[in-house]
């Protein structure tokens, strides 16, 4: 028997049949030109069509990508679509790039793009950005050719350049694209101002803007207060720590979450994570699944007390796997073979490079431990291995 069933959306009401149970020999030719020309008919009394059918197959949009998008343009033909879609591939962008553009400003499609877009593309790739890098930055954030080049976009761009080096400010062009709309722009020059005020050198600038772009958008008032906050507690200006205290104080509910994290789970007191702070203000930025595992790996499996993080917080920042379990493996089987017996100072452990971390702890011993650098790589397990002997010793720090 054939079922006959319909639906519709608000961008897309072309009847869709469904034929259920049926195998294709018992489909009458018929039944099926009725079919064909049935939806055919209802595709041309829908305008909406073809828009879904344009954004599906020209710009490569998925159905339900097609259904966001279409909400917001309405193509009566494709000739404009073309030229814009051609210019862009024209300056470099892949395809899934243009359908990353058209989902997110299907506006686009309709634009004359000589006089809308070329002139912020080709201001932007004389002050130094790559077809390839301003591809990607648009594709990522296509608001950007919809600012005004006079109004926002040069002035801006100039601000930051009598700031910043060359490089520098193409850094800035290639992560922060959003300063250069009317709102951010407004709230970067006041906030840059304020901290040259206070007394900071160019250079701590050029980093907070090249690698902390988006916290020196946030609103001045707030941004003030962190600044303020940051140098009553003692952070030195001119010192590229005060910049990591003040994204962390300009992300609040971030730093309180883990001040809740190391008081109430690790033991810690106030005085102990304002010490942290104070000494490595990143500490207060991690992740909650970051800052678990590696608490948890250092105090309970390491048996380091936890207080005695306060005094190292750097190494919250290592990453578990290539570098703090791999150092404290190699040490705790030279303290088990007893080559170790001294206490064993944490920066020795892991804040050396790994040249000189393999020179102190992994080559120094392989004639009496040949097994070390397959322990220090990941290959052997110290639980296993034979050469582990008992009692198993803890890793201390001081």
């Amino acid at each position: 028997m054939v079922r006959f069933s319909s639906f519709s959306t608000s961008a897309f009401k072309a009847k869709r049949y469904v034929l259920e149970d049926l195998k294709p020999s018992f489909v009458s030719l018929q039944t099926h030109l009725f079919l064909c020309t049935h939806t055919i008919v209802s595709a041309k009394q829908d305008p909406n069509s073809f828009t879904m059918n344009y954004l599906i197959n020209s710009c490569g949009l998925s159905p339900e990508g097609a259904i966001s998008a279409s909400k917001w343009v309405k193509l009566r033909s494709a000739e404009k679509a073309d030229s814009v879609l051609a210019h862009f591939r024209n300056h470099g962008f892949s395809e899934t790039q243009i359908a990353q553009v058209v989902k997110l400003r299907p506006k686009f499609l309709t634009a004359d793009f000589e006089k809308t877009f070329l002139p912020k593309i080709e201001y932007f790739t004389s002050a130094g950005l790559s077809r390839e890098d301003l591809a990607k930055v648009v594709s990522i954030n296509p608001t950007l050719l919809g600012h005004s080049l006079e109004k926002q976009i040069v002035p801006v761009h100039k601000f930051i350049r009598s700031l910043l080096s060359e490089q520098d400010s193409i850094t800035v062009l290639k992560r922060g694209s959003r300063i250069f709309s009317a709102s951010q722009g407004n709230v970067l020059v006041p906030n840059i101002e304020f901290l040259i005020e206070l007394g900071m050198p160019k250079s701590c600038i050029a980093l907070l803007l090249t690698n902390c772009t988006n916290d020196v958008l946030v609103n001045h008032e707030k941004f003030a207060k962190a600044v303020l906050e940051v140098k009553e507690m003692g952070f030195d200006m001119e010192n590229s720590r005060s910049l990591w205290a003040i994204r962390a104080l300009c992300r609040k509910d971030k730093m309180d979450h883990c001040r809740q994290l190391y008081m109430m789970r690790w033991g810690w007191s106030e005085d102990d994570v304002v010490s942290a702070f104070r000494k490595f203000p990143p500490c207060m930025l991690l992740s909650e699944k970051k800052l678990m595992q590696v608490m948890d790996f250092l105090v309970n499996k390491m048996g380091w007390p936890s207080r005695m993080i306060v005094r190292n917080p750097l190494v919250l920042s290592f990453s578990l796997e290539k570098r703090i379990i791999p150092r404290c493996s190699v040490v705790k089987v030279l303290m088990s073979r007893g080559l170790k017996n001294e206490k064993v100072n944490m920066s020795y452990v892991l804040h050396h490079s790994e040249k000189e971390f393999l020179e102190k702890y992994v080559t120094k011993y392989l004639d009496r431990v040949p097994q070390l650098l397959s322990v220090y790589q990941g290959n052997a397990d110290i639980q296993d291995a034979k050469f582990l002997a008992p009692p198993d010793a803890a890793l201390h720090i001081y």
